[in-house]
């Protein structure tokens, strides 16, 4: 198209405000949705590509997508069962309901309903953790990397020093490293032995040479192993030093029944740990939070920082919280109704028999295939969940981008050329919904 031809295409285009009152939506959005098609165009013209189309139609497009909320529900076909981009842990269905009717109305957040008086958020769930955990005292913040933050900051900061083994000077994901978190602490980080060993004798000798030691941190390697020549001091070993012993554990790793290589939250409060730190959102199977277990005085303190207020879990991850750990109280019980769990110890028949279906109603281009699945979310990095899934014959980025539009989405793997979806990671009452995206 030459000069003039894109000055009439141009002239040609409508006034947002001419277009906008053609579309039937609410003024704002039909003004965002007419004037983003106009810049569409006109950027497609300027830029000497053809003109074309119906501008009013690509509006409506826009309109559609613009009336989808952001924040949408996804089935997981990827075999990644703590998958951080798709939110990590799905909640039990009794945590849900709690949602539901924490968020109905008012609730007692921070009421002592027998006396009237103020109370605390953390007692809804101090009592529940402190059975399930055996610890003197509980508290839970909005995530695990708060739960870090604030023991660093209640049981140094300021003019003291934290004793970290250089092999767990790790970072946890999204730039979450020890060393920054100590030093937002206000702490003096003091590393101790080599990347892959060290031995009680250097944390003997780190608190010898130094007199503001104000705890010893062991830090769980989540999202990683070191193997081979390797040495780190256990954390029984690390409580008889005489030094207060802030235990980061990760995964909130606090079932029975599967044999999983997490260090569990009672193990570190059996072991005399002053403060032991983990997630709510990983293999502890609920919402986001961070959850602080320990000793009545050090909880007391980390209750007292000024940081605890800044990150104070909310109403609505705090009632899927308690819902999630009353299911800890019978571990069968946990073990059946809460995703994460269930779908760790799911069997080979189960999961055959969902892949068979999945093929089946998918149709020609499907095959059942063997791969092999993650924990994901930082946990169980050496794991290998291996098991059957579908295999789908076509382009696969096309396939995937298409499931992606479906509704709902359905996100999937890619692996060697193939899109698989992997019925772990996929509920009984998705199978039908993932069989007619791919219809579609």
């Amino acid at each position: 198209m030459g000069p003039r031809g894109d000055a009439a295409a141009l002239r040609s285009l409508p006034a947002v405000h001419e277009l906008a009152a053609r579309l039937d939506a609410p003024h704002v959005l039909a003004v965002t949705a007419a004037r983003s098609a106009i810049d569409e165009y006109r950027a497609a013209l300027l830029a000497g590509e053809p003109g074309g189309g119906n501008v009013e139609a690509r509006a409506r497009e826009l309109l559609l997508t613009l009336e989808q909320p952001s924040l949408r529900r996804v089935i997981n076909a990827t075999g990644v069962i703590l998958h951080t981009n798709l939110g990590r842990a799905p909640l039990a269905a009794s945590a849900r309901d709690a949602v539901a009717r924490a968020a109905e109305g008012y609730t007692n957040l921070e009421l002592d309903l027998e006396s009237g008086e103020r109370g605390s958020r953390h007692a809804h769930v101090e009592r529940v953790l402190r059975e399930l955990s055996w610890a003197e005292a509980a508290m839970v913040v909005n995530n695990g990397a708060g739960a870090v933050l604030l023991a660093a900051a209640a049981l140094a900061g300021p003019g003291r020093a934290i004793v970290v083994a250089r092999g767990q000077l790790v970072e946890i994901g999204g730039g979450f490293r020890i060393p920054e978190v100590i030093a937002q602490s206000g702490a003096r980080l003091i590393e101790v032995g080599t990347t892959n060993r060290t031995h009680l004798s250097d944390y003997e000798r780190a608190l010898n040479v130094h007199d503001d030691v104000a705890a010893i941190m062991r830090v769980h390697q989540s999202n990683f192993r070191t193997v081979g020549f390797v040495e780190e001091v256990p954390v029984e070993a690390l409580c008889e030093l005489g030094v207060p012993v802030i235990d980061d554990i990760g995964s909130g790793w606090l079932a029975g029944g599967i044999a999983v290589d997490e260090p569990l939250i009672t193990d570190s409060v059996a072991a005399g740990a002053a403060l032991v730190c983990c997630s709510g959102d990983k293999l502890l199977g609920g919402p986001q939070a961070g959850l602080i277990v320990g000793r009545r005085e050090t909880v007391a303190a980390a209750r007292r920082h000024p940081l605890a207020r800044a990150l104070r879990i909310d109403k609505l991850s705090l009632a899927a919280l308690e819902a999630t750990l009353r299911l800890y109280r019978d571990p069968a019980r946990a073990l059946a109704e809460i995703p994460t769990l269930a779908m760790l110890a799911a069997d080979e028949s189960t999961l055959a028999d969902r892949a068979e279906r999945l093929a089946t109603g998918i149709g020609e281009r499907a095959t059942v295939v063997r791969a092999a699945g993650k924990v994901g979310g930082g946990a169980l990095p050496l794991l290998e969940l291996e098991g059957p899934v579908v295999a789908l014959d076509g382009d696969p980025d096309e396939l995937a981008r298409a499931l992606r539009g479906s509704d709902p989405p359905v996100i999937a793997r890619i692996v060697d050329g193939r899109v698989l979806l992997d019925p772990r990671t996929i509920d009984e009452a998705e199978v039908p919904l993932v069989i007619a995206a791919l219809a579609g």
